[in-house]
C-alpha cells in the first residue's frame, strides 16, 4: 500500500471532517485529535516487508509525523515472530519473509509511550496471476490517448477482490543536447568532450490513487480489461519510450471494504462539504483502551506483477510527438533575455556557464546559444542510470 499514503488521505480528512469544520474560508483546524495511522500490507513475496506508522496532523502542517521508537512485530498462529526495525521513517522487517497459505498473521505495535495496538488475525487469500497487460490507443472522454488494461482470472473462483498499483518509467532524451560542453577555464570559455551521459535519462513515478475492482457479482472470477492508467497522447512522459509495471494484490472482503470507503471519501470533492463521512475503522484496536480510534488497516495479500514497454510511434504513428519536458524555444534577442546568442568573448556567457544553469548549443555561425540546463542535460532533473529491467 506504499503509494496510497493513508496518512495523507485520512489524517487531514479525519482531523477536519470528524469534528464538522465547514467554514468556507480561513482553512484552519478548529479541533484536533492525535491518532495513530498504520499503513501495512504484507504479501507472499519473499522480501523485506515494510510497515509505515505515523500520527495524524493538522491542515496547518505540511508533512506527516512519523511515529518513531515503536516496537513493531508480526506473529502467526504457528508461533513464529517477525520483528521490524525503524529505518528512514519506515519499519522494515529484520529478515526477508513471505506470508504463507494456511497461516493467520497479526500485527503488534508498542509505541514509545507504552501504548499497545493489535490487529485482527488475517489470512493469505488465493494466489492469482496477471494474465495479460495491454496498452491500446483509444479515444476517451474526447481525448486521444493510451489506456493500460489488465486481465486476470481465477478458475477456483476464490480471489474476487483486487487492488492495483503501478510504477511507470519513461525515457527522457534532451532536446538540445550536444556532444561537447562549454566550460570556463581561467575566465575563458572552452569546449570539451562530454564524458558523462547527459542526453538519455530515465524518470520514475508511482500511482497515487486507489485502483479497486471485484468479481463478486460475476459468474466467473475474471478481471477483464480493467483500466489502471490512461495517458493523454500529448503527455510528455510517452514522448519516447515508456514502461509500466502493474502490481496486483488479491485481498479479502474486509480490506476491499476499507479501501472502497477510503476511495469514496478521497473522491468526494470538497472535503469541507456538508456531507461529513466521519470516522471509519479498520482492523486495528488498542489493547489498553478499546474505545481509542486508530486509522489504517493491516492487509495480507497475494501478489502478482507484469511489465510492458512501448514507444510513442508504436501506438500513434500519425500523431505529433509530445513536446519535450521543458520549453526550449529558439531564442531571439527581442523576445528573451534568459536565452540568447552569445560569442565566446561574452562576459555574460562566462557568468551564466559558471552558474551551472545554462548549457552550450552551437549555431551555424561561430556564436552559440545558451539554453536552460534542462534542455541540454537531462541529469539536471532525471537519472542517467538505465534501470536493470529496461529493454530498448
Amino acid at each position: 500500500m506504499k503509494k496510497i499514503f493513508l496518512y495523507k488521505f485520512l489524517s487531514i480528512i479525519f482531523a477536519v471532517l470528524a469534528f464538522g469544520c465547514t467554514t468556507p474560508y480561513n482553512y484552519q483546524t478548529q479541533e484536533f485529535e492525535d491518532l495513530l495511522v498504520v499503513e501495512a500490507t504484507i504479501t507472499n513475496q519473499l522480501k523485506f516487508q515494510e510497515i509505515k506508522i505515523s500520527r495524524t496532523y493538522t491542515l496547518e502542517e505540511s508533512t506527516p509525523k512519523v511515529e518513531t521508537g515503536a516496537a513493531v512485530y508480526i506473529t502467526d498462529n504457528l508461533g513464529d515472530r517477525y520483528d521490524f526495525q525503524e529505518k528512514n521513517g519506515t519499519y522494515v522487517s529484520l529478515n526477508q519473509f513471505q506470508a504463507s497459505s494456511g497461516r493467520a498473521y497479526q500485527l503488534h505495535v508498542l509505541t514509545k509511550d507504552g501504548k499497545t495496538y493489535i490487529s485482527t488475525a488475517e489470512k493469505l487469500p488465493q494466489q492469482t496471476q496477471i494474465d495479460h497487460l495491454e496498452a491500446t490507443a483509444i479515444t476517451k472522454n474526447d481525448e486521444l490517448g493510451v489506456e493500460i488494461t489488465v486481465n486476470s482470472s481465477d478458475p477456483t473462483n476464490m480471489s474476487k477482490y483486487y487492488r492495483y498499483e503501478y510504477e511507470e518509467t519513461y525515457q527522457v532524451i534532451a532536446s538540445k543536447w550536444y556532444a561537447k560542453k562549454a566550460v570556463v577555464v581561467n575566465g575563458k570559455i572552452q569546449l570539451v568532450d562530454r564524458v558523462e551521459e547527459a542526453r538519455t535519462c530515465y524518470s520514475y513515478q508511482t500511482s497515487n490513487e486507489l485502483l479497486l475492482t471485484n468479481t463478486s457479482k460475476l459468474s466467473e472470477d475474471k478481471v477483464v480489461n480493467f483500466p489502471v492508467r490512461f495517458i493523454d497522447s500529448k503527455n510528455k512522459i510517452i514522448r519516447n519510450r515508456y514502461s509500466i509495471l502493474v502490481k496486483q494484490y488479491v485481498q479479502n472482503l474486509a480490506a476491499q471494504t476499507f479501501y472502497e470507503t477510503l476511495k469514496q471519501i478521497s473522491n468526494s470533492g470538497n472535503i469541507l462539504s456538508q456531507t461529513q463521512p466521519g470516522f471509519f475503522s479498520g482492523n486495528l484496536k488498542s489493547v489498553d483502551n478499546p474505545g481509542e480510534k486508530i486509522i489504517g488497516f493491516f492487509n495480507v495479500s497475494t501478489y502478482s506483477e507484469k511489465r510492458i514497454f512501448f514507444n510513442f510511434r508504436d501506438l500513434f504513428p500519425k500523431e505529433f510527438t509530445p513536446e519535450y519536458q521543458y520549453d526550449c524555444p529558439y531564442p531571439i534577442p527581442e523576445a528573451s533575455v534568459d536565452q540568447y546568442v552569445f560569442s565566446f568573448s561574452s562576459n555574460v556567457a562566462v557568468e551564466l556557464l559558471k552558474s551551472g544553469t545554462r548549457v552550450y548549443y552551437p549555431t551555424e555561425t561561430p556564436d552559440f546559444i545558451l539554453y536552460d540546463i534542462q534542455c541540454g542535460d537531462c541529469t539536471s532533473f532525471s537519472s542517467n542510470i538505465k534501470p536493470s529491467f529496461w529493454i530498448d
